[in-house]
């Protein structure tokens, strides 16, 4: 079952996309301008809106752990935002200054991809905020961009209709031609893969001025060979596709339509769930949230639709418990709450860093390595595993519980922070995989056979399942 829980009406002109943090909504619009809400009561946050651009804003994306947003408009600009002050932190102006259409994160928030009118990509390094590579990909608009759940490639969707697969030099690995006849609108991956001994495969949604919703499996076989095949074929809607996006557990597709609908997909058969009629005009926009059972679409009604999703996990944060604090579920904790534990843990240092960037209960519980070397500047490698080490152990204490033995790394025993696939088939801790891989030992652990690639892939949903059966326990 699928509710309406609220509709935000703050927009001038039609809104063009949204996005989800652990604890922002972000909206962007023909207005020119971005509003950002907090999912806790769906109030304006006091800097929103943001009014950098000066033409219609396309596209928004959070980082991992909502430390900044990224937004990119027909002036030719992609902009950083700060989400603790709503200040633009940097600017990247497309290379020939044509209209940006598309941006894209990659999923450690090392690298920015930008789309523009004239069949260019742009590919920026966040850290140093350099040009990392700029190359005309199409005679078409580049409509469509993201990356796969690894980082080493993306795909992107042009006017055209073709969907081609790139590596980070941005060498064609391979082109899906008239995927989507007229054109394609959007396309998403799914957060989970499979990997086989040297085989990737990926889940990519795609959609279309054909008015059909497809799912791919993108398999990259070894560095440089890539393939795609069809898998679903979608119709439950009767006009053009413009939206899509898969949930955080890849297990539903959401896609909006010029039909003024919203269609809901069990993502793995096909299967249509839900049919949603709330909206005005053409849907052009559709998110999940990483942390909680809500999706929100945007229309050219102006609109922004919330919904919740009945039946299914809150995801990160949902029934923890811990004495001592304000609240009782670590989710509601405030920021003062994860002030009052890093004092309670011996890291006032970095009450500071913290404060700055708005850490709460739920973004907390998002921390992850790459996040505090890349959006929170901890330099210190010790000063970073201590967090993580401490979060883990707050994540311990309140489980209570043995974890299932598949949670369980198979060298460490231990329960995996940073699982991956090796070429076994089977999932290990990050470090203790490569720490095996490195000492020579070309044999899986598990089943004494040659490994035939040292090729080790991050395991995303069985870090997600962890995640939440630690957070619900």
């Amino acid at each position: 079952m699928v509710s309406l829980i609220c509709t935000l009406q703050d927009h001038r002109d039609e809104v063009y996309w949204c996005a989800f943090s652990p604890t922002l909504l972000a909206t962007c619009s023909g207005d020119k301008t971005i509003r950002i809400y907090n999912t806790s009561d769906f109030s304006e946050l006091p800097f929103s809106p943001l009014s950098g651009h000066r033409y219609g804003v396309h596209c928004c994306s959070f980082s991992v752990c909502g430390t900044y947003l990224f937004t990119c408009s027909t002036d030719a600009l992609t902009i950083i935002w700060s989400m603790a002050t709503g200040e633009v932190t940097t600017k990247f102006e497309h290379p020939g200054g044509s209209p940006v259409r598309v941006c894209s994160l990659s999923p450690d928030s090392s690298l920015l991809l930008s789309g523009a009118s004239d069949g260019t990509l742009a590919l920026w390094d966040f850290h140093s905020k350099k040009l990392r590579k700029s190359k005309a990909v199409t005679e078409a608009t580049v409509m469509a961009c993201c990356f796969t759940p690894c980082g080493q490639m993306f795909v992107t969707g042009c006017t055209s209709g073709d969907i081609k697969v790139w590596d980070l030099d941005m060498k064609q690995l391979y082109a899906e031609r008239d995927a989507h006849d007229m054109g394609v609108t959007c396309c998403h991956f799914a957060p989970q893969f499979h990997i086989d001994f040297s085989s990737v495969e990926f889940r990519l949604a795609s959609c279309g001025q054909d008015s059909q919703l497809k799912v791919w499996i993108v398999s990259q076989h070894g560095a440089t060979a890539c393939e795609m095949k069809l898998l679903h074929t979608l119709t439950g809607q009767s006009a053009p596709v413009l939206s899509c996006a898969f949930s955080s557990d890849g297990e539903l597709l959401v896609s909006g339509s010029v039909d003024k609908t919203v269609t809901v997909y069990n993502a793995s058969d096909g299967v249509l769930l839900h049919t949603l009629k709330r909206h005005e005009s053409f849907v052009t926009a559709c998110a999940f949230s990483p942390t909680l059972p809500w999706m929100a679409t945007g229309s050219m009604d102006k609109k922004v639709n919330v919904w919740r999703i009945a039946d299914r996990e809150s995801g990160q944060g949902a029934g923890r418990k811990l004495s001592g604090h304000s609240r009782l579920l670590v989710s509601d904790w405030s920021e003062e709450d994860v002030l009052a534990w890093l004092s309670e843990e011996g890291l006032e240092e970095l009450v500071t860093t913290f404060t700055t960037n708005n850490i709460d209960g739920p973004e907390l519980l998002c921390l992850t390595k790459e996040t505090l070397a890349s959006e929170l500047s901890i330099e210190s490698v010790g000063l970073r595993g201590k967090v993580l080490r401490k979060v883990e152990a707050l994540k311990a204490e309140l489980t209570g519980l043995d974890a299932p033995d598949e949670f369980l790394c198979p060298i460490t025993r231990e329960v995996m922070k940073d699982p991956v696939i090796a070429a076994d088939g089977y999932s290990y801790e990050r470090e203790a995989i490569e720490s095996w891989i490195s000492a020579k030992n070309r044999s899986s652990p598990m089943t004494n056979l040659p490994l035939p690639t040292t090729l080790i892939m991050p395991n995303r949903s069985l870090k997600t399942a962890i995640g939440r059966w630690t957070a619900t326990q």
